[in-house]
């Protein structure tokens, strides 16, 4: 094998394996959304269906009734509340915008947009059907709610009806730059006997991919429920088409963890036992359910609370953490939240990678440059190797017109001129294959790197300079891809010419095939990719001078 031939081969496998990812990979299901802009509102006496955090289709949780809003703004998101259970129904991101116009905050929970996606809790006791559910009105002394300046955080408080003497608060707290939001209950028992309750908590969507979320080829990372827990050792992802299929897998119970739902960029998660706070299925484990809820899909817990005697008072409260799949945020909030960050195959690879990368972004603070220098160092890392292959490129290139004439005088008989070349490079101590390592090497980096620009929401929208105001996506000029052509052209002058008439045309070829397809590919991998080159032919440059100046000075001492 030859580095043409070798650059061939990983033209071809880098589209198959793109091309796998699109066409033969598992692609998630589109669930019908019920149309919730048209319910009608409930009135405060309407009664509680019984819940968990999976409803069944008779339950009217596909339908999402309306009460009144209350509207929350902090500095990092906007939220409204509703007063018909006490429902998270919208949520949007002040920081992150838009795929179609980054002006705009992003949109994570909502129900009357491009597709439902909400929070819900509620209460349930045997014998007692009427406490507080996602279907129960509740009432509120305000509704806006706004961190002021000097504020750490901002509170709602809900109350429900109260049902044989007892009453419910459900209580929000948003906090100042943070994405998680406490979400407590307090519960007075006014009856004469022992209250023994359980808690859900689930998170309602319907399957849809977003637009504008995917890759190269229509690759994307994972969209839709995820349970953690340690006694699982493991985040376990559920796809849509397996519920359907009722073919879920996934932990049914567990004394810690998390249950999610995830997407490109952002998640949403009921933490049970958070990084700061109790740990609420610390005495009994807790019930994990992954199903269909009418026309949604549903990801919740069911958490057992302690006994509340009688006139006593108790509460509890699970965190939830909606927000970008930021990774410091994420390892902040709860054990191994990090997890829902998807890396795909590549993850062993672009997962450090994206260390050291946020490391060099924490010293330069910008990510296009710190990709630039994160380039060097792998060029640096590298250079013994790198330095070798270029060596033995300079010797390959010396060596062209001595391997002409070798093909001239042994014509069609390949065999001899076969044996002739590898006389001719045993004698020069030249290895063509040298050559190809640093392409080697270059596969899983390249890889790993698309990857962890496809998965990291802190490159989602982060400028470097001039036009490029995205990273995560394509150069709109294209011109990062007309100067990794004109780079990878260079290179190819640089390298010596085959005997080859068919793969000197291949590789002039070659830059163009290159060109078209990183068109389509995130602008920071282009970027890359044309550092590389710019190296790499610095390098090369080099060492074809290094080795003129030692092949005259053996001359002149002869």
């Amino acid at each position: 094998m030859d580095i043409k031939r070798l650059v061939i081969f990983v033209v071809l496998s880098v589209a198959i394996l793109f091309g796998w990812q699109k066409w033969l990979a598992p692609q998630p299901v589109v669930a019908p959304v019920a149309d919730t802009a048209k319910a009608p509102a409930a009135n405060a006496g309407a009664a509680a269906a019984p819940a968990g955090p999976a409803a069944t289709a008779n339950d009217a949780a596909s339908k999402l009734q309306r009460g009144n809003r209350i509207k929350v703004t902090t500095d990092l998101v906007s939220a409204e509340i509703d007063t018909m259970g006490g429902d998270l129904r919208q949520l949007s991101f002040l920081k992150h915008g838009q795929v179609e116009d980054p002006s705009k905050p992003f949109v994570l929970f909502e129900e009357a947009g491009k597709h439902t996606y909400v929070a819900q809790t509620g209460l349930m006791a045997s014998g007692m059907p009427n406490l507080p559910t996602h279907r129960t009105v509740f009432t509120s002394a305000s509704s806006t709610a706004t961190l002021k300046d000097g504020e750490d955080s901002v509170s709602v408080r809900l109350d429900a009806p109260e049902v044989g003497g007892v009453k419910v608060a459900k209580i929000y707290t948003f906090k100042r730059g943070s994405y998680l939001i406490d979400v407590k209950y307090e519960v007075s028992n006014g009856s004469a006997a022992p209250l023994n309750l359980s808690a859900y908590y689930r998170l309602l969507r319907d399957g849809k991919e977003l637009e504008g979320t995917g890759g190269f080829f229509g690759v994307h990372t994972f969209t839709g429920p995820a349970v953690y827990s340690s006694d699982a050792g493991k985040m376990q992802t559920v796809a849509f088409s397996d519920i359907d299929k009722g073919k879920a897998d996934y932990p049914k119970e567990g004394k810690d963890g998390w249950v999610a739902m995830l997407q490109h960029y952002f998640a949403s998660a009921w933490l049970l036992s958070p990084n700061q706070g109790s740990n609420v299925c610390a005495a009994k484990a807790c019930r994990f359910e992954v199903k269909t809820a009418g026309e949604y899909y549903s990801a919740g817990a069911i958490v057992d609370l302690a006994p509340i005697a009688a006139g006593a008072t108790g509460q509890i409260a699970v965190p939830l953490y909606a927000g970008p799949q930021e990774t410091r945020a994420l390892e902040a909030a709860a054990p191994r939240l990090e997890l829902v960050k998807d890396y795909g195959i590549f993850k062993v690879i672009a997962e450090p990678m994206f260390w050291a990368l946020d490391k060099i972004h924490g010293l330069i603070g910008n990510w296009g440059w710190a990709i630039v220098v994160f380039t060097l160092l792998i060029k640096i890392a590298f250079y013994p190797l790198s330095a070798a292959s270029a060596r033995s490129m300079a010797k390959m290139k010396k060596l062209a017109p001595r391997m002409q004439r070798l093909k001239e005088q042994y014509g069609d008989d390949r065999m001899k001129f076969q044996q002739a070349v590898m006389e001719m490079y045993k004698q020069e101590k030249a290895n063509p294959l040298s050559g190809c390592l640093p392409i080697l090497i270059q596969i899983p980096v390249f890889m790993g790197l698309y990857w962890m620009l496809l998965a990291a929401v802190e490159l989602r929208q982060a400028p470097w300079a001039f036009w490029i105001q995205d990273l995560s996506v394509a150069d709109p000029y294209f011109v990062l891809p007309v100067l990794m052509a004109a780079s990878m052209y260079v290179q190819a002058l640089l390298n010596p010419p085959s005997p080859d008439p068919m793969q000197d045309k291949m590789m002039k070829i070659m830059p163009l095939i290159f060109s078209v397809f990183t068109l389509f590919f995130p602008a920071g991998l282009v970027l890359y990719w044309v550092v590389n080159n710019v190296f790499s032919i610095g390098q090369q440059w080099y060492m074809n001078r290094m080795i003129e100046r030692e092949d005259s000075h053996s001359a002149k001492s002869h």
